[in-house]
């Protein structure tokens, strides 16, 4: 006999989307919710002071509107906070889930035990760097390790499991490096979400990393080593799809050059995050 936890597909679950001025994509993120066949789904916004129309579109289609910041990870912590469900899952507002989502992580759950339930991404959007990043994201879709958890008990993720809210980016990351540590098992549903990151450009990008990177510094504190152990990682994500890559050769030098110009962001982003640590 099993000595894994029994989990219950028909456990109540709690969606948390934290957002600030994504009118864009906040609707049809919203509605995907909604839209799950689990019969047990409660939907939380929690949005940070958004000016676009944001906190309107979401009193229409959610349960509960939380006004709330400053940054991502204390809004995800307000959510789940105010959580009704057994277990949480948090998403970006410019991502759409299949309306099996939540019923094939369950499903995953109660077959494996795990504590957490990771939900494979595609992009989607327009554009030449979108389709750069669609590319890059398909190299990563078998890796278990590599993905982060998405759906997680909400009791791990009021305990030990609470959102570090000095990052802002690698939290995901984080979450994931403490589950493994604590032995909690994470799994991958078979099922993969849509990210519309829209038209990307290298200033989108270039930027982004930059705020990300600003985070590096904490995340390299909880985690020796994690930072070039992750990057190792997807070298070799990318080596197991080169005949992937070698199909669609004008993405994959469009995809090795965003890669460096992330890195670039990164590591200034470090150095800021480094000079702010020691002026505060």
């Amino acid at each position: 006999m099993s000595d894994r936890p029994q989990q219950d597909t028909t456990a109540s679950v709690t969606v948390v989307v934290p957002t600030r001025n994504n009118i864009r994509t906040i609707e049809a993120c919203l509605r995907s919710v909604v839209e799950q066949t689990h019969p047990d789904v409660e939907l939380v916004v929690v949005d940070n002071h958004s000016t676009d129309g944001t906190p309107e579109v979401a009193r229409r289609l959610a349960d509960r509107v939380i006004t709330a910041g400053p940054e991502r990870s204390a809004q995800r912590n307000t959510g789940i906070e105010a959580a009704r469900g057994e277990w949480v899952l948090w998403l970006d507002s410019d991502m759409i889930l299949p309306p099996r989502t939540i019923a094939l992580a369950l499903e995953t759950a109660e077959a494996t035990g795990a504590t957490g339930i990771a939900l494979p991404e595609r992009t989607i959007g327009e554009g030449f760097w979108t389709a750069c990043r669609a590319l890059e994201r398909e190299c990563y879709l078998d890796d278990p390790w590599l993905h982060n958890p998405r759906l997680v008990r909400r009791d791990y993720l009021l305990g030990e499991g609470a959102f570090h809210t000095d990052m802002s980016g690698p939290e995901d990351a984080d979450l994931r490096m403490k589950m493994r540590a604590s032995g909690a098992g994470i799994e991958l549903a078979p099922i993969i979400i849509d990210h519309d990151e829209g038209r990307l450009t290298v200033s989108d990008v270039t930027s982004k990393r930059y705020y990300y990177g600003r985070s590096i510094p904490a995340f390299a504190r909880e985690h020796e080593g994690a930072v070039g152990q992750q990057g190792r990682a997807v070298l070799r994500a990318y080596v197991r799809n080169h005949r992937r890559l070698l199909q669609d050769p004008a993405h994959a030098a469009g995809m090795v050059a965003l890669r460096a110009m992330e890195a670039g962001g990164y590591a200034l982003g470090a150095r800021r995050g480094r000079k702010d640590r020691a002026a505060s």
